[in-house]
């Protein structure tokens, strides 16, 4: 527990400070965040016996961060056709050897680690963006607050046994209180949307968050894996501390394009 807080009050400054700074501090940020997700990705594949494509998926994931970072976002949707012909045509061109699974494996590797996980970049470069992007942190973490705190206190039934077995329904019902309030609580200081944006983007985050938990539980899972990874004392891999993050980036992102 004591190297766990040690690791949260050193990691949590720098990883807001970047965002703060936004612009090449922030995409620093994501450059090294998702290489490493994609890095700890393909590591699980490896326990579960699948052959990653190391090199192919970094190639992928450097032409889809300059994209981003030069502003070339109208050749992002390129990008993930591209990457989605390549890893299809590699199964057509070399089957039996490439299994379905195996290119399933690897294209989503990509999409999950490196696409999902860079829409933190793009929601600080919308206009009141750093703003946005604090409130979306705060309310993953209220999420997770809420969840442990009200299913510690009150939980009886359980959410998704298989994948998690402590996690309860009413913590999870807690975790969508405490988001939604948190959001409700920014409108209140912050403003510069209505209360029902607020509200919506409550929900969305306070359910996707525990989705995005629950799904790379299950990836763990599937792989016979505690942690992710080991880089992060405490806590495991980057992987196990941007989970429920990862779901909810790309849905606050399009939310705000679409309702403010």
């Amino acid at each position: 527990m004591f190297i766990r807080t040690i690791s949260a009050l050193i990691g949590a400054p720098i990883f807001l400070g970047l965002i703060y700074l936004g612009g090449p501090y922030t995409a620093f940020l994501v450059a090294v965040l998702t290489l490493l997700s994609l890095r700890e990705f393909l590591q699980i594949g490896e326990h579960m016996g699948m052959r990653v494509w190391y090199k192919l998926t970094m190639v992928v994931t450097v032409v889809w961060l300059i994209n981003l970072f030069v502003g070339g976002q109208q050749w992002m949707m390129l990008v993930l056709v591209f990457w989605l012909l390549i890893g299809l045509g590699r199964l057509a061109l070399t089957f039996p050897k490439t299994p379905l699974l195996e290119a399933n494996f690897n294209l989503l590797s990509v999409l999950y680690a490196v696409v999902l996980l860079s829409h933190i970049y793009l929601l600080r470069q919308l206009p009141r963006g750093m703003e946005w992007t604090f409130l979306t942190i705060l309310m993953v973490w209220a999420t997770d607050i809420g969840a442990y705190l009200i299913g510690r206190q009150f939980g009886r039934h359980l959410l998704a046994p298989q994948v998690s077995p402590k996690k309860t329904l009413e913590g999870s019902f807690g975790g969508l209180v405490f988001c939604i309030t948190v959001a409700l609580v920014f409108w209140h200081l912050i403003g510069g949307a209505s209360w029902i944006t607020y509200i919506v983007l409550g929900g969305v985050v306070g359910i996707s968050a525990q989705v995005g938990d629950l799904f790379e539980s299950a990836l763990k899972r599937s792989a016979g894996v505690k942690d992710s990874g080991k880089l992060i004392p405490g806590h495991g891999g980057v992987l196990d501390r941007f989970d429920s993050l990862i779901f909810a980036l790309p849905l606050v992102y399009y939310g705000v394009i679409l309702l403010s």
